[in-house]
């Protein structure tokens, strides 16, 4: 038994060294790199080229600036005065707009995720596919899709933004505000883009009303990477 004594008091005192380490926090995990930056902070840091950006950093944009990240498959631009929390959401990369205009491209649908208040938008398909999302206040956002279809889910209620539609979001609507001929949560012919009456998801979660598109996006940069969400 003494002969044993000296190996197990030096296992117990490796376990105890090593415990410490198994038992702390999980590092935040790298999400992507920023591709392009003006007037654009991390945290509290200048936003430089090159810069490895990880779940849980703050982005926010000055007024005459901008910043772009590409994150996977994924790529992320925030135009001016723009401000966005970085996340993953179930091993993909995601992002929480809490102000301002944020851009997204995608190669596939389960590429990336931008919340907005308590609406999460994402590409429908795997095709190509910009979304523009601008936060206006807690329960109004105005999602606009530039290439491809986007969803927009609202507390397991989803609605199609079809290609190159525009809508303005309303979350929470009053109930007596319009609704579609066939009234809330009715489905037949709910992927018109701009033309019909609005479309009112099932239990009042949000109501979506087309808008003009040529009007939003006019003066909204989008910059070339974006256009081929493919590009490495």
């Amino acid at each position: 038994m003494r002969g044993l004594r000296a190996p197990l008091a030096t296992l117990m005192t490796i376990g105890l060294t090593v415990a410490p380490a198994w038992a702390g926090p999980k590092t935040a995990s790298s999400l992507g790199t920023i591709v392009t930056a003006a007037h654009a902070r991390v945290g509290d840091s200048s936003a430089e080229v090159g810069t490895t950006v990880f779940s849980g950093d703050r982005l926010t944009t000055e007024r005459e600036g901008s910043v772009q990240i590409r994150a996977g498959a994924a790529r992320l631009l925030l135009q001016s005065g723009t401000a966005a929390t970085l996340n993953d959401t179930e091993g993909a990369p995601s992002a929480k707009l809490f102000g301002g205009t944020a851009t997204f491209s995608t190669g596939n649908s389960k590429a990336f995720t931008l919340f907005a208040s308590r609406a999460a938008i994402r590409a429908q398909s795997d095709g190509p596919t910009i979304g523009q999302v601008t936060y206006l206040n807690e329960k109004e956002l105005l999602v606009v899709s530039k290439r491809g279809p986007l969803t927009i889910t609202v507390d397991g209620e989803t609605e199609v933004i079809t290609d190159g539609a525009a809508y303005r979001v309303l979350l929470d609507p009053p109930p007596t505000m319009a609704q579609g001929p066939e009234g809330a949560g009715a489905h037949k012919d709910r992927r018109r883009g701009m033309s019909g009456p609005p479309l009112h998801a099932g239990r009042n979660y949000f109501l979506i009303t087309a808008v003009g598109v040529t009007a939003v996006v006019t003066g909204l940069a989008v910059s070339e990477a974006l256009e081929s969400p493919n590009r490495p």
